[in-house]
């Protein structure tokens, strides 16, 4: 009955006759009489028909070819082929779009690289008018693929479990005809006006391509579309050094319907700005005549931009596969270097700050091994002090109800304490430049000690103490009883020597600060910073031994 029905007469069509055309067609389809349908539609005397109506079909067709019936797919295909062929492309273009964008969320990777050929296929048949026909194609691609969640470890990208990867690859191929067309008319002169509305399209493709260039940041092999991003900006007429120093450079204003903030968004840039300086995609076009002062005047921006976007990110939301990324260890170290090199206090007091907003993303485990991470590379007693005091915070939050977890208690945390409660070269160990870390570190035990009662003993403290005592305690009550005695005797001496205190010899005691203090005042503060040592220590040396004293 509806093959019969498919097969309205050719004399003037009433809406009630598209109505019945799409009913039928979508109903021979769904009970798998696809090839009866392609018969029809091919039959010559049927032309007119499907020219006007073929169109309507679409959807049902789309949704079939997504379910990959294999018995239907061939003649499914072959419809479509036929209809792209005969149909307006006008109509077709609204109705590729509609099925677009009508996809649920579990099938918009499928969806999007199914019609991006037919979608080619009807933008070209449109000739020299297909400009906004292409903005429009795109904007509703764009929009759709960036709704795919972004993968985050090799292996979710290597199986492409959301279709991202597939998508940005099959995106880029579907532009490729349109970017030939713009860069023929760059490089004839006669024909740029004619192709700047293409172009102007295409440069949105780039403004609003952020899901291409986070997705080129977050995985691993993304060369493939990052150089192919970057060339399309290069086919059609785009610099990559214009594009970069938009900001410190004033530009003329580009004659357009795109505003300058539509046309080049800080986003897209600061993401291009990183793919060409740390990735060194398309490294190799980019002119290296530009000084290196000048080069970063114009990263500047960039990078304040892709640092706040932390901000936007949930605390305890990053999973500890990112740090498979090389990029999330070297930025830390590179702040690291900020924190402890730069000369300028305020960039110091910055990096710390995001430094510690970084540490904040991380989950729990992410956390756990970042610090064993830093402890082991980070050989500054500033900044591994800095670390102990975060792994403080994490015990304390663990200690707390209901936020037990495996990694700040229990059999994980004791390797990490190992870390902590050592000294690096025994009762030798310098002291003074290790102060931050010793302090940090026996802060951490004591309030371990007193917070986890040895009946509970949740963090393992109690267990692993002997060890504490003979690997950290002892060897440290050693090297304090040794450099305390001989400042003391320093001090003695240079304050009985009245020539040495009178020359007021100035000795650097901060290489960051540049910071002098004469001789007799560094060794008094010297003596201080022991005595402050020994304070701490001497109430562990307590605990413990009121622990260990037998009951009377």
């Amino acid at each position: 009955m509806a093959l019969e029905q498919l097969s309205i007469k050719d004399e003037g069509f009433s809406p009630e006759d598209y109505d019945l055309f799409f009913t039928a067609g979508r109903t021979c389809l769904e009970q798998g009489n696809s090839a009866q349908v392609l018969s029809i539609l091919v039959d010559e005397k049927n032309k007119n028909i499907v020219r006007c109506m073929g169109w309507n079909l679409l959807g049902p067709l789309v949704q079939i070819l997504l379910k990959k019936e294999d018995k239907n797919l061939p003649h499914c295909h072959a419809i479509l082929s036929h209809l792209l062929e005969i149909c307006s492309p006008k109509e077709l273009l609204v109705g590729l779009l509609e099925q677009v964008e009508e996809a649920d969320t579990g099938s918009i990777a499928e969806t999007v690289t199914l019609l991006l050929k037919p979608l080619q296929t009807v933008l070209l048949r449109l000739g020299m008018k297909k400009a906004s026909s292409v903005g429009m194609a795109l904007s509703t691609l764009l929009s759709q693929v960036a709704r795919l969640p972004v993968p985050v470890t090799k292996e979710q990208e290597e199986d492409d479990v959301f279709g991202l990867c597939h998508c940005c690859t099959a995106l880029l191929q579907f532009v490729k005809p349109f970017v030939e067309e713009v860069k023929e008319g760059v490089k004839d002169n006669n024909r740029i006006s004619k192709d700047n509305e293409l172009r102007v399209e295409l440069l949105k493709l780039y403004a609003s391509a952020n899901v291409f260039q986070y997705y080129c940041l977050d995985v691993h092999d993304h060369n493939l579309s990052a150089l192919c991003l970057q060339i399309i900006l290069s086919s059609i007429g785009e610099s990559l050094p214009d594009l970069l120093s938009r900001n410190v450079l004033k530009r003329r204003e580009v004659p357009g319907f795109l505003e300058e903030e539509v046309r080049y968004p800080k986003e897209s840039l600061a993401c291009l700005s990183h793919l060409l300086f740390v990735d060194h995609i398309a490294v190799d076009i980019f002119p290296a005549v530009l000084s290196p002062i000048f080069v970063l005047q114009c990263n500047m921006e960039y990078i304040e931009l892709l640092l706040s976007s932390l901000i936007r990110v949930e605390d305890n939301s990053l999973p500890v596969d990112l740090l498979e990324l090389k990029t999330f260890f070297s930025v830390p170290q590179n702040l690291v270097k900020v924190m402890t090199l730069c000369p300028d206090q305020t960039l110091r007091t910055k990096g710390l700050k995001v430094f510690q907003l970084s540490i904040d993303k991380f989950n729990t485990e992410a956390k756990y091994k970042f610090f064993k991470g830093m402890l082991k590379t980070s050989h500054h007693a500033g900044v591994e002090g800095y670390i102990i005091k975060n792994i403080k915070n994490q015990i304390d939050f663990s200690l707390k109800p209901c936020n037990g977890n495996d990694w700040f208690l229990g059999k994980h945390l004791l390797p990490l304490l190992r870390l902590v409660l050592c000294l690096p070269h025994g009762p030798e160990t310098d002291l003074l430049q290790n102060l931050d870390r010793i302090m940090e570190s026996l802060n951490l035990l004591r309030y371990m000690l007193i917070r986890d009662k040895e009946w509970e003993n949740e963090t393992g403290i109690w267990t692993e103490l002997y060890k504490i005592e003979d690997n950290y305690l002892k060897p440290l009550r050693t090297g304090l009883n040794m450099s305390k005695a001989h400042y003391e005797a320093e001090l003695k001496s240079a304050k009985e020597n009245k020539k040495i205190s009178s020359k007021g010899c100035c000795y650097t005691v901060d290489t960051v600060n540049s910071v002098c203090m004469p001789l007799l005042q560094v060794l008094q503060s010297a003596v201080f910073t022991f005595d402050l040592i020994e304070s701490v220590l001497t109430r562990i040396e307590e605990i413990i031994e009121t622990k260990e004293r037998p009951l009377s």
